[in-house]
C-alpha cells in the first residue's frame, strides 16, 4: 500500500508539473527528478521483494543482482545529487533573489542533472565489478531482501576488505560532500536572514527552506543510519536491519510529495485545479 500510494503521488506531481507552464521552473523540474529517483528507488526494490514474500521466489541470479544493486545504488546517489542542488537553488532564492532565474536556469538544471547522473554511474560501478569478482563457497544466501553490497559480501569466502573499504569511502565522500555542501548553503542562509530585521521577511524564509530541510532529514538520517548499523551494528537483530532498510526505501517516496505540496501553494493550486487569483477578472 505505501509503495503503491508513493506512485501515485510521485506520477500526479510529475503530470502536473509536465502540464503546467507556469511551473516549468527549476524548482519544480528539480521535484520532478526527486519524483522519479523515488519512483525508481522504491520500484527496484518492493517488485522482488514481493516475490519474496507471496510467491517464496527466493532466487536472484547473479546478473540480476548487479542490475538491482546498479539501479538502487546509482539512483541514490542521484537522489542525494538532487538535494544538494535543491539546497543551492534555495541559497541562490534567498541570498540573491534578484539573480535566481539567471544564475540556476531551466538548462543549467538540466546539466547538473546529467552531471549528477554521470557521477553516479562512475561511483557504483567499482563497487559492481569488486562484487563480480568475488568467489562464493556453499553459502549463496544473502540475508535481506535486496540486494545490498555489504550484505554479498559477507557471505562470500574471499577478501573483502577492498569491498567494504570501497563501500565506507562511497559512502561518506558522496553523501558526506553533499550533506556538507547542504549544511553549508543553509548555514549562509541563516547568516543572511539573520542580517534581516524583518520578521516577516524571517517567516518567509523559514517556509521557503522548511519543505527541503524536511526532506533533508527524512533521507540521510535513516540512510545513514541503515548502512552503519550493516558495516557496525553487529549485536542488532538481523530482522531489524531488513525491516529498517526496506522502510526508509518506502516511506520517502510516499512522504516527499504530500511534504512540497503542503508547503508549495502553486503546486496545490495547479493539483486542485483552482484558479490563480486574479482568473475570474474581466477587461
Amino acid at each position: 500500500m505505501i509503495y503503491i500510494i508513493g506512485l501515485l503521488e510521485n506520477f500526479m506531481l510529475l503530470y502536473v508539473v509536465s502540464k503546467e507552464q507556469t511551473l516549468h521552473k527549476p524548482m519544480y523540474l528539480l521535484l520532478c527528478m526527486l519524483a522519479l529517483t523515488d519512483i525508481t528507488t522504491s520500484t527496484s526494490v518492493v517488485l522482488k521483494a514481493l516475490c519474496i514474500f507471496w510467491y517464496d521466489l527466493k532466487t536472484i541470479t547473479v546478473r540480476g543482482y548487479l542490475t538491482q544493486s546498479f539501479f538502487l545504488h546509482s539512483v541514490a546517489v542521484m537522489h542525494s545529487t538532487i538535494l544538494m542542488t535543491m539546497a543551492f537553488d534555495r541559497y541562490i532564492a534567498i541570498c540573491n533573489p534578484l539573480k535566481h532565474t539567471t544564475i540556476l536556469t531551466k538548462g543549467q538544471v538540466a546539466k547538473l542533472g546529467l552531471l549528477g547522473l554521470i557521477k553516479s554511474v562512475l561511483f557504483v560501478l567499482p563497487l559492481l565489478l569488486l562484487l563480480s569478482r568475488l568467489p562464493f563457497c556453499s553459502n549463496r544466501v544473502i540475508p535481506h531482501t535486496r540486494c545490498e553490497p555489504i550484505a554479498v559480501a559477507k557471505i562470500s569466502c574471499g577478501d573483502v576488505r577492498v569491498n567494504s573499504i570501497y563501500g565506507l569511502v562511497l559512502l561518506f565522500l558522496v553523501m558526506g560532500l553533499d550533506l556538507t555542501l547542504i549544511a553549508l548553503s543553509y548555514g549562509l542562509i541563516i547568516k543572511a536572514v539573520l542580517r534581516i530585521s524583518s520578521n516577516q521577511a524571517h517567516q518567509k524564509a523559514l517556509n521557503t527552506c522548511t519543505a527541503h530541510i524536511s526532506v533533508v532529514l527524512m533521507y540521510y538520517t535513516p540512510s545513514l543510519f541503515s548502512h552503519l548499523i550493516h558495516c557496525f551494528g553487529q549485536d542488532i537483530a538481523l530482522h531489524v536491519h531488513i525491516i529498517f532498510a526496506d522502510l526508509y526505501l518506502l516511506i520517502p517516496p510516499m512522504l516527499n510529495p504530500i511534504i512540497y505540496g503542503i508547503k508549495s501553494k502553486e503546486l496545490v493550486r495547479n493539483c486542485g485545479n483552482t484558479p490563480a487569483d486574479g482568473d475570474h477578472l474581466g477587461h
